[in-house]
C-alpha cells in the first residue's frame, strides 16, 4: 500500500500467507482439492455492480499516487494502490471458481482465502478495504448459471456487511444474516440501518437479519447461541440451495478491530451447522481478520472441519451474556411476522439495558492517547499469540483412524456405506463373565446377553479413541443403551448424553450427574408424544415431537442443553414405535457430531434396516437427507418447549436466549 493510507496498515499480503503457512503445518493444504484462480471479468462484476464503479476501478490502474490518493478519498477507508484493481478481480473470480466446483460436484465445500475482502463494497461505491463485493456477486453468479431460487449468506465477520445488505434488501431469494460489532451505532460504520430493525424492503422484508453486539468480549457460548435461537432455525426454514459464508475472523480472539474473545474452535462448530444445509453445499470466502494468528488458526479450524475432521471440544462458560441475550431476543421480535418458526414463539423488544449504561460511562471517561493504544495493541498481541500456542495444543486431539466402526453379528453389514469399517465381536466366554460381573441387573436373556458383544466391541473402540464413532444393532436398544452408559462411566467417561427416541425406558443407575438422557418418545402418561429428561434426580415431560415440530425440539432445547452439558461422549438409541421420520434422525446424529470431540455411538433395533443405512451415511460424513417442506411448529408444542426453557435455563444456560430472562437479576 501508498504511504498515504495509514488506515489500511492491518490489511496486509501477511494475511493470506500466514493462514496458507499454518494450513500447510496442520498438513491441510494437501487434503484439499486446488482450484485454480481467475480474474473475474467484467460482465461478472457488472451482476452486482454499475458500469461507473467499474471504469473507476479500471481508470486507476495507470494513475500515479496523487491521482490514487485523489480518487481515494471518495471513499470510505479504501485506498488504492495500482493493482487493486486485478486484485479485486482474482478475489471475485477465484470466489467464483469455488461456486462452480461446489455446484459441479467437484467438490462438496471450500474456502477461497482472497484479498481484497468484498462485503462493504456497494453497487457504485468501494468501502471498508472493499473493492469488489465477492459474495454478492457469487451469489447473483449462482442464480444466474444455475437457477438456484434460495441463496443463504452468513456473515459472521466482525463488521456489519452493509454492501451486500444494500445490494440483496429487496431480494427475497437471498437470505442475508450478519452479526458485528455495533455498540448502539458507535462502531464503524456507525450506520443505524446495521440494527436488528433492518429486515428488508418490499419482497425482501424478513430477508435481511442483523444481529448487533452492543458490548465487545463477546465468547464462544454468545455465538452459538445466535446459532440456536435465530440463525439455524430461520435457516432450515429458508431451506437454501447454496450457503456462502462472509468469513470474517476479525470476530475471533485477539483482532484488534472486533475485539471479541471467540476462540478458533467456534468456528469449526459453526461450519459444522452451515455444512448440515443446502445438502452440504458450502463456500466459504475470506473477509476480515486482521490478528495473524488468530486468523491463521481460525482459517485451519474452519477447513478441519469441512474436510470431516471432529470438531474439536469447544471451550469457555456456555452461558450468553445479557447484552447477547438482549440482542438475540430484539432479533426475534423483529422477524416474527415474517417466519413461521416465530409464530408461537413468546417475543418481545428489550431496551438493551445492559449496555447503554456504559456507554454513558465511555463518553464521560479520558481517552488514552495513540501512542498509548498502539503499545497496548503490540502487548496484547504477544499475549493473544502465547495464549493460542497453548491452547491451540490442548483442544487438538490425534484424529482416530477409523472414522466409523460396526460388527456383522446381524449381517446386515454389507448394506451399510462402504467406509464403515467392521470390527471383531467379542469372545461368548468374555461378555458374559463381563455381564456377571457389572451389568448382570440389566441383562436378563441369553439373546439381548450375545447382542452385547457386537455392541460393547464397537463402544470399546470409541472410548480407547481407536474409532470416532460407531453403530450396533440390537434386538434390545434399550438394554444395550443402558449397558453402553454404564460400561461408558466405568471406563471412566464424566459426562455422557443419551438420547433415547421410541417407547423404551432406559435406566442405567450410573452414578449421579454422568449421565443425561433425553428421551423423545410415541407415548407419555397422557397417550401422546414426549420428551422425558433424566439428570441427577430429576425427571419432566413434554407433549410434541412429531414433524418439524422436531426442529424447534432439537434448536430449541435438546443442541442448547447439550452445548450446556458439554458430554465427553453422545450415545443414541433408537427403539420400537420412533415417532421422528429417518431424515429427523439422520439430522439429529449430524448436529450432535459438534460435541464429545464427534465421538457418537448409535443403538438401533435390529429391524431398522433404512434407518441404520441413513445414520451410518451421517456418520461417515454424508450430508444428510433433505427433510422436506418446512411445518411450523404448533402453538402448543412451542409452549411446552418455551415452558421447559424457562424452568432450566438457569441450569442450562444456553437456554437463556429465549423466553424470560429468569437467568439475569
Amino acid at each position: 500500500l501508498l504511504i498515504f493510507s495509514p488506515i489500511c496498515d492491518i490489511e496486509v499480503p501477511e494475511r493470506l500467507s500466514s493462514s496458507y503457512e499454518q494450513l500447510k503445518c496442520y498438513h491441510l493444504v494437501e487434503r484439499c482439492v486446488h482450484v485454480p484462480a481467475r480474474e473475474g471479468s467484467e460482465e461478472e462484476i457488472l451482476l452486482v455492480h454499475s458500469s461507473e464503479h467499474l471504469e473507476v476501478a479500471k481508470s486507476t490502474q495507470t494513475m500515479n499516487e496523487e491521482e490514487l490518493k485523489r480518487v481515494s478519498e471518495n471513499y470510505d477507508a479504501f485506498f488504492f494502490h495500482p493493482t487493486t484493481y486485478r486484485c479485486a478481480r482474482l478475489a471475485v473470480g477465484a470466489t467464483l471458481q469455488l461456486v462452480d466446483a461446489v455446484m459441479s460436484g467437484k467438490g462438496r465445500n471450500g474456502i477461497a482465502l482472497v484479498r481484497p475482502p468484498g462485503h462493504h463494497s456497494q453497487r457504485n461505491a468501494a468501502n471498508g478495504f472493499c473493492l469488489f463485493n465477492n459474495v454478492a456477486i457469487a451469489a447473483e453468479y449462482a442464480k444466474l448459471k444455475y437457477g438456484l431460487e434460495r441463496i443463504l449468506i452468513v456473515d459472521w465477520d466482525v463488521h456489519h456487511g452493509q454492501g451486500t445488505q444494500y445490494i440483496f434488501e429487496e431480494d427475497p431469494s437471498v437470505l442475508y444474516f450478519s452479526w458485528h460489532r455495533y455498540e448502539h451505532q458507535e462502531f464503524w460504520p456507525s450506520l443505524k440501518e446495521s440494527d436488528y430493525d433492518a429486515v428488508g424492503l418490499g419482497k425482501g422484508k424478513g430477508f435481511n437479519i442483523n444481529l448487533p453486539w452492543n458490548k465487545v468480549g463477546m465468547e464462544n457460548s454468545d455465538y452459538l447461541a445466535a446459532f440456536f435461537h435465530v440463525l439455524l432455525p430461520v435457516a432450515f426454514e429458508f431451506d437454501p440451495e447454496l450457503v456462502i459464508v462472509s468469513s470474517g475472523y476479525d470476530s475471533g480472539i485477539g483482532d484488534p478491530e472486533g475485539q471479541m474473545n471467540a476462540t478458533p474452535e467456534v468456528f469449526a462448530h459453526l461450519t459444522h451447522f452451515l455444512m448440515q444445509l443446502a445438502n452440504g453445499k458450502l463456500c466459504v470466502i475470506l473477509e476480515g481478520g486482521y490478528h495473524l494468528k488468530s486468523l491463521a488458526e481460525s482459517v485451519c479450524m474452519t477447513v478441519k472441519t469441512l474436510l470431516g475432521d471432529p470438531v474439536p471440544q469447544i471451550t469457555g462458560e456456555m452461558a450468553p451474556c445479557l447484552s447477547a441475550v438482549e440482542s438475540i431476543q430484539n432479533v426475534r421480535a423483529a422477524h416474527k411476522p415474517y417466519w413461521k418458526w416465530l409464530t408461537y414463539e413468546d417475543t418481545s423488544f428489550l431496551q438493551n439495558l445492559s449496555t447503554k449504561s456504559h456507554l454513558l460511562k465511555k463518553a464521560n471517561s479520558n481517552p488514552s492517547t495513540e501512542h498509548d493504544s498502539k503499545i497496548t495493541n503490540s502487548n496484547e498481541t504477544v499475549k493473544v499469540e502465547r495464549f493460542l500456542e497453548l491452547h491451540m495444543k490442548n483442544i487438538l486431539v490425534p484424529v482416530p483412524p477409523i472414522k466409523t466402526a460396526t460388527t456383522d453379528s446381524t449381517g446386515l453389514a454389507h448394506l451399510l456405506p462402504v467406509a464403515v469399517h467392521l470390527v471383531k465381536e467379542m469372545d461368548e466366554t468374555e461378555i458374559k463373565a463381563l455381564v456377571s460381573d457389572f451389568y448382570a441387573d440389566l441383562v436378563k436373556d441369553d439373546k439381548t446377553l450375545l447382542s452385547l458383544g457386537s455392541m460393547l466391541a464397537i463402544l470399546d473402540k470409541i472410548l480407547k479413541k481407536e474409532v470416532r464413532n460407531g453403530i450396533a444393532a440390537s434386538p434390545t436398544p434399550a438394554v444395550s443403551a443402558a449397558v453402553a452408559l454404564r460400561h461408558s462411566v466405568r471406563f471412566g467417561f464424566q459426562r455422557v448424553l443419551c438420547i433415547s427416541v421410541g417407547d423404551m425406558q432406559i435406566i442405567p443407575n450410573t452414578e449421579d450427574g454422568k449421565v443425561l438422557i433425553i428421551h423423545i418418545c410415541e407415548k407419555g402418561q397422557s397417550g401422546k408424544t414426549s420428551f422425558t429428561f433424566v439428570l441427577k434426580s430429576f425427571l419432566l415431560l413434554l407433549k410434541g415431537a412429531e414433524g418439524n415440530d422436531f426442529f424447534s425440539a432439537v434448536l430449541g432445547f435438546i443442541l442448547p442443553v447439550a452445548y450446556s452439558y458439554q458430554p465427553n461422549l453422545t450415545v443414541i438409541a433408537v427403539g420400537p414405535n420412533r415417532n421422528l421420520e429417518i431424515s429427523g434422525i439422520s439430522l439429529l446424529f449430524a448436529l450432535l457430531q459438534g460435541l464429545a470431540e464427534s465421538r457418537i455411538f448409535a443403538v438401533i433395533k435390529d429391524t431398522e434396516v433404512k434407518l441404520m443405512q441413513s445414520v451410518a451415511k451421517a456418520l461417515v460424513g454424508a450430508s444428510p437427507p433433505h427433510f422436506g417442506v418446512y411445518v411450523p411448529p404448533t402453538q402448543e408444542k412451542v409452549n411446552k418447549i418455551k415452558t421447559l426453557r424457562d424452568q432450566f435455563q438457569q441450569e442450562w444456560k444456553m437456554l437463556q436466549c429465549s423466553g424470560k430472562l429468569s437467568g439475569f437479576i
